[in-house]
């Protein structure tokens, strides 16, 4: 018998979310290549975390930050019960993981305005911008390392495929326990 699969990521938040993955790594790729491409990538990763962010405020129930951004404390909770081995599963993101979508989010924008302000006048020809954009690239690829860890970890622990809901938006409807 199938299982009946409720839809909680929209199109827009899964669009966004895989264009993010491939302007990252496209990025990470064409950083070592002269030419402009590097550039082009990055300000296409500034326009999507654009568009997740005004999609943040106006799109479905599960794409607000509103509904995933939960306060310090009740983080710091959740925390403590994945450690404990008996933390709620949330049908949207959890604490821990609307927390990571902000972190992602804010660093992809300070990656795209460092790398900006390597190409100013004002600014060529120094090194700190360059370090800047560096250091701020490898928070990311740790941010990354962190985020794919957790997605893994949850889905072993929730026993749900939380990849495959962000490719389909569907997951399986909230239990008695399970927090919407």
């Amino acid at each position: 018998m199938k299982k009946i699969k409720q839809s909680v990521w929209d199109l827009p938040v899964r669009l966004l979310h895989w264009l993010l993955v491939a302007t990252i790594t496209a990025a990470w790729i064409s950083s070592h290549r002269t030419g402009s491409a590097h550039e082009y990538i990055g300000y296409g990763a500034g326009m999507i975390v654009f568009l997740r962010l005004l999609w943040g405020f106006t799109g479905n129930r599960y794409a607000r930050f509103r509904q995933f951004v939960r306060p310090a404390p009740l983080t710091l909770q959740y925390l403590r019960e994945v450690v404990q081995g008996h933390a709620a599963r949330y049908l949207g993101h959890n604490p821990l993981g609307g927390w990571m979508v902000i972190a992602l989010l804010s660093c992809v924008g300070l990656l795209v305005v460092s790398g900006w302000l390597t190409t100013t006048d004002l600014l060529w020809g120094y090194a700190w911008p360059v370090l800047l954009h560096t250091s701020i690239a490898w928070a990311l690829i740790g941010l990354i390392a962190l985020h794919i860890s957790g997605v893994l970890f949850t889905s072993w622990q929730h026993h749900e495929n939380l990849i495959a809901a962000m490719l389909t938006g569907k997951k399986t409807p909230a239990g008695d326990d399970d927090i919407e």
